[in-house]
């Protein structure tokens, strides 16, 4: 099992990640709840009639943690983390048949985290007329695949997108994927957990005002932010000759504030918008 899993460029990840999600307590008490415990407690899930999950599609802006999440749900079960990369299996020459050779070694395994980032590469919405040698036969083979997956009892299918819009309505449907679950931007309060993990909780940042300046900032802008304003404050300290006795170090509220106005989102109001349509249109938990 062990050299399977390295042949499929799987491990298993840190025990602690699930611990170190920093904010987005809503959506990790969803997941938590709706994912994690079932499968977790099986036998106690069976009791109440729950069916753990099988399958679970993580949509929303770029950046908002998709793959934290799923990494930090393979290592809150102790589950080994299989990534699939479409870009790598295509390099195999047929793509369809890559992904049935990749799920056939998959099943091998006693239990496993599967994680297919940017989903929508494999899945789109189908036009027809259909191309030969196009993507509607990968589509058509990882509809195929998944109702196989789905028959292990320590097995999840996480995917994630950026555009669920994007992705077949057949891809998504109830039997195939158990839930959809939003990942936005992080809320004030959300904001407020990363900054302060980022600043390390210290007194004399105004982590306030860190939250007020980043409305719209992902968890990735924010320690993108975080590390230029930690930047500064160690040139700094290197170029300083003298200064006061007992001045302290670190960065300042100013310097995150101007980290953040040098940053630029990457979640856009118009993709806040679309998100927020998506919701409406697609989410099911």
């Amino acid at each position: 099992a062990a050299g399977l899993l390295d042949d499929l460029g799987g491990r298993f990840l840190p025990n602690d990640l699930w611990a170190r999600v920093a904010g987005m307590e809503k959506e990790k008490d969803l997941i938590e709840r709706r994912v994690v415990l079932p499968l977790a407690e099986p036998e106690r899930a069976a009791q109440h009639g729950v069916r753990p999950p099988r399958a679970i599609t993580l949509f929303g802006p770029p950046g908002t943690g998709k793959t934290t999440f799923a990494r930090a749900i393979a290592s809150r079960l102790g589950w080994p983390f299989v990534e699939l990369l479409p870009s790598r299996l295509a390099d195999e020459g047929n793509l369809a048949a890559a992904l049935r050779s990749a799920f056939a070694r998959i099943a091998e395994l006693e239990r496993v985290l599967v994680f297919i980032d940017e989903v929508e590469e494999i899945a789109p919405v189908r036009t027809e007329p259909a191309q030969p040698g196009g993507i509607h036969g990968v589509t058509n083979e990882l509809l195929k695949l998944i109702p196989g997956f789905r028959e292990g009892d320590e097995r999840l299918l996480v995917c994630a997108t950026n555009s669920v819009r994007s992705l077949d309505p057949a891809f998504l449907r109830p039997g195939r994927f158990d839930y959809l679950i939003p990942i936005g931007t992080p809320d004030a309060g959300a904001r407020a957990a990363i900054w302060s993990r980022w600043t390390a909780g210290r007194a004399d940042v105004d982590v306030a005002a860190l939250v007020a300046a980043s409305e719209l900032f992902t968890p990735a802008d924010i320690e993108h932010a975080a590390r230029i304003a930690a930047q500064v404050s160690f040139e700094r300290d290197l170029e300083a000759v003298a200064g006061p006795p007992g001045a302290p170090l670190g960065a300042t509220t100013q310097d995150y504030l101007d980290a953040i106005g040098q940053s630029r989102p990457t979640v856009t109001p118009a993709q806040t918008r679309d998100f927020a349509a998506d919701i409406t249109a697609h989410a099911r938990f």
